[in-house]
């Protein structure tokens, strides 16, 4: 035994390590030029373009943040991400803009068609910086899941580890109670407590482990299979890891079911509230508005994610690029309604034990899994976020290599741009590992990332579509975003008199709402009930939560008199609403979350059509050529790519022919057959996934 893990789990984990670098070895030869290190060569077909989409949608903090949610409130708190599902068939036309563009990165878009190296530039160094952010979660979930693993025995706690177990414990007990079976004191203790919660000074478990180790061995794992094969090895790697992510989501399932003893027994230890399948909007932070804002909020946000050129762009035409692309899509929604079943069965097993909720995949494997099957755990939820950040790490490094530094060093041979691309691959990997260091809670990054993407998210889709959209009116929207979702919300935090000034701190009222429970043997104890089981109305008190700041703690803990300070990161859609004479401290977290997603869906659109109409238009020949290149499928070879390319320039009134509205500025092409069976067929698909849905939420009943 080493801190925890038996032989065999290590055995199991060098084994894995072992085949992945054979794997990076095998294709070192083929990355000869930009293309083939950075896109396979154009070459990948259905089936891999299948688990390429599929391992780099799914990773293991998307399982952790599902789970985390659903532990908290409910089948409801899935919706942080399964709001994708409705997103899906959008994919299908996605997948075909990008291949039919015939571009590299995202950064070539803003150069075909704006005419816009600055623009280029923009989105290359904003989507690194990005990823390294973005990429940083990844690392956290990682070293959340191997220290709720690699747990100590009481017996091996220093002083101060014990003391703030003892904390949370106490934590716990004071929460159980109804709030009017408290005494003044202990309301005051509570909310103590509940302070130094919000400031991570309470814990349920200790690791033996810490997680720079883990960050730092992960990141040069990923950085050498990554560095000898490039693309290709990323894709077939890929292969791999969506079978181990496909065990790692499935594993847990039986032991937990078993350890509960039925789906009517964890219906029964679950407040019914978790089994809507929107959730309760007074209790959880999701209702059904929350969802429809969120998901348009993330519809304008996914064409901007920089991987999806790289994974459509990799296959050899169109139609591998959209099946692919779609199937791997829906195959991640599947794993997703697993990730919430371990969510219900974690809230059942576990409520009140975890200090972190993130710890609780971790605290399941080590629960119900033994030697060998641990190693298998953890090799598969390192293999959900490798699949991601093989791919990413590529589709950075090439937006770095051709936006930011072959415009300063031009004319060098590829292999010098390769070799570039390559520390640029090691540089987003171990820099995602530095920040991480001072990442805690990665939910708050996922709400974060749905929608700063919308900077560029909002005129990539406009770009494509409205052949009126101009340079400056992007250049001009993208500075005013950059300071509503960057600056501000950054800057805030870090200001003195901002994070403590007292309108800026507001936090919404305090109250107590009824939900039905059942009843526990605590509650037979006490009078509440007849039986454990029957239905009880009970109490709750929902805490204030912050309204432009993402927490606001009270400066010094045990004084409640004390000024409150501004934490994470500062809501400045919330900001500018406010200044419409809305008083936000009466709305609920769930209302505070729908006007912030809904603006971050709607502004960018409103500001890029005005700024448009008061700009002069693109030039004809650019435009031109850039639109007559979307009608025109890719052909089999290169050769006969070029050849239709050059014909369709050649008679601008086919490509005119080619839109749903001939004599607008609307670039809608007329939809095929393949079309509209892939579009519509994937909205019935849709429907499947909400009949399962509603089905796990019947579960029991």
């Amino acid at each position: 035994m080493l801190w925890g893990l038996h032989w065999l789990d290590g055995a199991v984990i060098i084994g894995y390590l072992a085949l992945l670098f054979w794997l990076g070895y095998r294709f070192r030869k083929l990355q000869r030029n930009q293309e083939e290190f950075f896109l396979a060569g154009r070459r990948l077909r259905t089936v891999v373009q299948f688990f390429l989409s599929f391992g780099n949608a799914t990773n293991a903090d998307q399982a952790v943040a599902i789970s985390r949610e659903v532990f908290r409130q409910g089948l409801g708190g899935m919706w942080i991400q399964y709001l994708v599902l409705f997103l899906t068939p959008f994919y299908w036309f996605i997948a075909k803009l990008y291949r039919r563009a015939r571009i590299v990165t995202l950064s070539d878009f803003f150069v075909e068609r704006f005419g816009s190296q600055l623009l280029a530039s923009l989105y290359a160094g904003f989507t690194l910086l990005m990823a390294i952010i973005g990429g940083a979660v990844s690392f956290v979930i990682l070293g959340k899941t191997t220290a709720a693993l690699l747990v100590k025995p009481p017996e091996a706690y220093t002083a101060e580890e014990r003391h703030r177990v003892e904390l949370f414990a106490e934590y716990q007990r004071l929460q159980a109670r109804a709030p009017e079976e408290l005494s003044q004191p202990e309301r005051q203790r509570l909310e103590e407590l509940h302070e130094r919660a919000k400031r991570g000074e309470l814990r349920g478990v200790i690791s033996f482990v810490e997680p720079v180790t883990i960050y730092l061995l992960f990141a040069a794992v990923v950085t050498l299979y990554t560095l000898m094969g490039g693309f290709a090895a990323a894709a077939w790697t890929n292969v791999l890891q969506g079978l181990l992510i496909l065990i790692f989501s499935c594993l847990l399932l039986p032991r937990g079911l078993a350890a509960i003893g039925s789906v009517s027994e964890l219906r029964r230890r679950l407040p019914e509230h978790f089994f809507s399948v929107f959730g309760d909007p007074t209790v959880t932070d999701y209702g059904t508005m929350t969802v429809i804002a969120m998901s348009l909020a993330n519809l304008v946000s996914i064409i901007a994610a920089a991987p999806l050129v790289s994974i459509a762009g990799s296959a050899r035409s169109e139609r591998p690029a959209q099946i692919g692309l779609l199937g791997g899509m829906f195959a991640k929604r599947l794993v997703m309604l697993l990730w919430a079943f371990v969510g219900l069965i974690g809230a059942a097993l576990f409520a009140g034990r975890l200090h972190d909720p993130e710890l609780l995949w971790g605290s399941l494997a080590r629960e119900f899994l033994g030697p060998g099957m641990l190693g298998v755990m953890l090799i598969g939820m390192t293999a959900a976020n490798m699949s991601t950040m093989d791919t990413n790490s590529l589709t950075y490094a090439a937006l770095f290599v051709r936006h930011l530094y072959m415009p300063l060093r031009p004319g060098y041979p590829e292999r010098h741009y390769v070799f570039v691309g390559r520390l640029t691959v090691a540089f987003t990997l171990f820099g995602s590992a530095a920040v991480a260091i001072g990442v805690n809670n990665v939910l708050d990054l996922f709400k974060y990332f749905i929608t700063l993407p919308a900077i560029f998210g909002a005129p990539i889709w406009l770009g494509f579509l409205w052949r009126r959209l101009t340079r400056k009116a992007v250049i001009l929207h993208v500075l005013i975003c950059l300071l509503l979702y960057v600056g501000i919300p950054h800057l805030f935090p870090i200001l003195p008199w901002t994070r403590s000034h007292p309108a800026l701190t507001v936090e919404t009222e305090a109250r107590t709402e009824a939900i039905r429970v059942a009843a526990t043997e605590e509650d037979v104890r006490q009078g509440r009930a007849r039986s454990v089981g029957e239905p009880i109305q009970r109490t709750v008190l929902i805490p204030p939560t912050g309204v432009f700041f993402e927490t606001v703690i009270r400066e010094h803990p045990e004084d409640p008199t004390s000024r409150r300070l501004g934490l994470g990161r500062f809501h400045a859609e919330l900001w500018v609403l406010s200044w419409l004479g809305i008083d936000l401290r009466k709305w609920t977290k769930a209302d505070l979350n729908t006007a912030r997603f809904a603006f971050d869906a709607l502004f960018p659109f409103l500001l890029l059509f005005g700024l448009s109409l008061v700009t002069r238009p693109e030039p004809t020949e650019r435009l031109q050529r850039f639109f007559c290149r979307l009608h025109v499928s890719v052909q089999p070879t290169p050769e006969a790519d070029r050849q239709a390319l050059e014909e369709a320039l050649r008679n601008p009134q086919w490509c005119k022919a080619q839109k749903l509205f001939p004599d607008s500025t609307w670039e809608i092409g007329k939809p095929s057959w393949e079309d509209i069976l892939g579009f519509g067929g994937s909205w019935l698909i849709v429907g499947l996934f909400l009949a399962a849905l509603w089905a796990l939420s019947s579960l029991g009943s």
